[in-house]
């Protein structure tokens, strides 16, 4: 049985009746990165990419570079160890979660038209139930991830954190909503936004609840996913898979959709 489904599956995408969508931003020196308070750390350096040799007398056949890039930075996958509520899990850092949690459905709740006439946009466990009765229940094992329409500020750092005296703005989950989540056995939570959580999540309780909550409960996180508004509510395949860093708290990654056509 297993046989015939990956050989229908492969026979589809062969076909170009499944489309592979790419949910990631470009990872380089203009990639946005969050900014810290000065008080708590020193910010992720920006990303640097050096050449080592390109066709030349440092290697006449090959050209290669290396890279200076922090875990969270671009689209990246957060694993549970990067919040102090999910530090004792040992399976909780990027080399030693089970690769098959790389998989999974997902539910993309659309809030771009909220999001649009309000940056502090937060969802709440209504807007989640109401969703779930016009397109099905959120089953146990799958990711949720807010549609906002954010990553189409991605181009400018400014416009994508969104900051000011008052701290940033952008959208994201309540405290209750991610609880509803995690009840619901979900295996992560992402965004579009520069990290999981809203941006003016610190003043909540918990603060920050979607790094909180969902590491606490083992699960994970996206962030600065692009393209989800070329998604279908539900029906498609994530995949997310972090770099298999030793004890990683997080990673870039490519994050790809798999979409039935028609």
């Amino acid at each position: 049985m297993t046989q015939s489904v990956l050989g229908e599956f492969a026979g589809q995408l062969l076909a170009g009746k499944i489309e592979v969508v790419d949910l990631s931003a470009v990872l380089g020196p203009d990639t946005p990165l969050l900014k810290l308070p000065p008080e708590l750390a020193v910010d992720t350096p920006k990303i640097e990419v050096h050449k080592i040799s390109e066709y030349d007398d440092k290697g006449p056949f090959w050209a290669w570079n290396w890279l200076k890039v922090g875990e969270h930075s671009g689209t990246h996958f957060d694993a549970p160890i990067h919040w102090i509520t999910g530090r004792d899990f040992p399976d909780g850092s990027t080399d030693t979660i089970a690769p098959k949690n790389f998989v999974a459905p997902v539910n993309v709740i659309d809030c771009s038209k909220e999001v649009a006439e309000n940056n502090d946009f937060l969802l709440t466990v209504d807007h989640i139930k109401a969703w779930e009765a016009k397109h099905g229940a959120i089953q146990a094992g799958e990711w949720v991830v807010l549609r906002s329409d954010w990553y189409k500020r991605n181009g400018s750092e400014a416009d994508f954190l969104n900051a000011d005296e008052t701290g940033p703005h952008s959208p994201g989950p309540t405290p209750e909503a991610i609880s509803y989540l995690i009840d619901k056995g979900v295996i992560g939570w992402g965004s579009e936004t520069i990290g999981t959580d809203a941006g003016q999540a610190g003043g909540m309780e918990p603060p920050f609840p979607a790094h909180n909550l969902m590491h606490k409960a083992n699960r994970y996180g996206l962030a600065s996913l692009a393209n989800l508004d070329k998604l279908p509510p539900k029906g498609a395949i994530l995949i997310a898979a972090p770099l298999k860093i030793e004890h990683g708290t997080g990673s870039p990654c490519r994050a790809l959709a798999l979409v039935p056509k028609g």
